[in-house]
């Protein structure tokens, strides 16, 4: 971790780089998977899947039996943290609904917009370093909410050839209808094409290594939507003196130890409380079971010290975090004057981990610094809005004239003739 005191903001962009790998031949190599795929179908997903997770499968549906079996294998204490994790997730994202307002923009003319479910969508779940079992809940639960009739779900098979019984636990209690083991750019291409055993969708959710994030941004230039450009998991956390070290050292480490391109940031009011937190990272991280990944992370991350209040906020926008801990005495204060973010977290008493598993909000968030521009996954987020419109005689009398000089303005007589032809027809009565 590298630390810097009071960095001149010219400087912010290249201390604030998120980690870079050479992805140079990434495109062609996903590519070409793809084109076997969208080719071969289930023939090319059997091939990959032996070779990159190492099992022949004779089916990639997950039957039956096997969501029994998976049931039976998830104990009984964390059946329940998984139902009170959906419960609180579904009414946190059922508030997001909203009704139909009709608006009459002037006499006789009326707009509306409608909302609804898209379709069909595929949920992509990793199971490599981590099985993401809460991911399902954050994709599925929404969707069930939102009405989308087919929600796909894939994800990778283990050696024997069964995905982690708690991701299908969590798929049950989400309403997923269909599952498939199949990890990678294989399942990515699978749903976006579809297959002799799967399904196309209209959008793909989920996170994934750069192979995964390769293969979604690839389909999605002409075959189907997918929810965000996202990258390697990042926290940007806020301490000043008033801060507990360790609960700071604790967030900063939840992130690191999802991978070795994580990036972790902290941001502080002095070199001082830098070194207090410093030194909790060091003994927490010696501790940990996935301490490599995370001491990884830490080596390309940075803590920086700031005086002036107004330059910490101004970095927090410029940085534009995927998680945001705001652990100061002030956080209300500053949560205030933040305008690029993906999730924030407030006060002391508000891990990241919450968001990750069971407050209700959603943890699929923008990542490298698209959260100036993308919000996380939210019920609308399976919702596609139709525009609708009704035009009395009155209201075309009103608006008819001004229709009629525009499309004249831009020359296009068929779209002035539209609208004249009626006109005519309205002064005939």
């Amino acid at each position: 971790m590298k630390t810097y005191v009071n960095p001149d903001k010219k400087s912010w962009a290249e201390l604030l780089k998120r980690p870079l790998f050479d992805v140079s031949e990434l495109y062609e190599k996903v590519q070409n998977i793809l084109n076997e795929i969208r080719k071969n179908g289930d023939e090319t997903l059997r091939f990959y899947t032996e070779k990159f997770d190492g099992v022949a499968l004779e089916s990639m549906v997950v039957d039956k039996a096997e969501m029994q079996e998976a049931e039976s294998l998830v104990n009984n204490d964390l059946k329940e943290a998984i139902h009170l994790a959906a419960k609180n997730i579904e009414t946190f994202h059922s508030a997001q609904k909203t009704g139909i307002k009709k608006v009459e923009t002037i006499p006789g003319v009326t707009c509306w917009q409608k909302a609804v479910a898209i379709e069909k969508v595929g949920l992509y779940i990793p199971g490599g370093t981590a099985p993401l079992f809460s991911t399902v809940l954050m994709l599925a639960i929404p969707a069930q909410i939102a009405g989308c009739k087919e929600i796909v779900l894939c994800s990778p098979p283990n050696k024997e050839g069964k995905i982690h019984p708690a991701i299908l636990y969590a798929a049950k209690v989400a309403g997923v209808t269909q599952i498939y083991k199949l990890g990678g750019v294989q399942a990515i291409g699978a749903m976006a094409y579809g297959t002799q055993s799967v399904p196309k969708v209209d959008k793909i959710f989920g996170p994934g290594n750069q192979y995964v994030m390769a293969a979604k941004q690839l389909v999605s230039m002409n075959d189907v939507s997918i929810d965000m450009p996202a990258g390697p998991s990042e926290v940007l956390v806020v301490a000043d003196e008033t801060s507990n070290p360790a609960f700071v050292a604790s967030d900063l480490l939840s992130q690191a130890e999802h991978g070795a391109d994580s990036q972790v940031v902290l941001v502080a009011d002095s070199r001082e409380t830098i070194e207090k937190i410093k030194a909790e990272v060091e003994a927490q991280v010696a501790v940990l079971p996935r301490k490599e990944l995370a001491e990884k992370a830490l080596s390309h991350s940075v803590l920086i010290a700031l005086d002036d209040p107004q330059q910490r906020i101004a970095l927090i926008n410029e940085y534009a975090p995927e998680h945001l801990i705001i652990s100061t005495k002030n956080y209300r204060d500053i949560s205030e004057q933040v305008i690029n973010a993906g999730s924030v977290f407030l006060g002391e008493f508000t891990p990241e981990s919450a968001g990750d598993y069971a407050s209700g909000t959603n943890h699929t968030l923008p990542t490298n610094g698209w959260a100036r521009a993308y919000s996380g996954v939210n019920l609308d987020s399976f919702l596609k809005k139709i525009t609708f419109q009704e035009i009395t005689r009155k209201g075309l009398k009103k608006i008819g004239p001004a229709i009629e000089l525009m499309a004249e303005a831009e020359q296009l007589e068929a779209h002035k003739n539209a609208v004249t032809l009626r006109l005519r027809e309205i002064e005939k009565d």
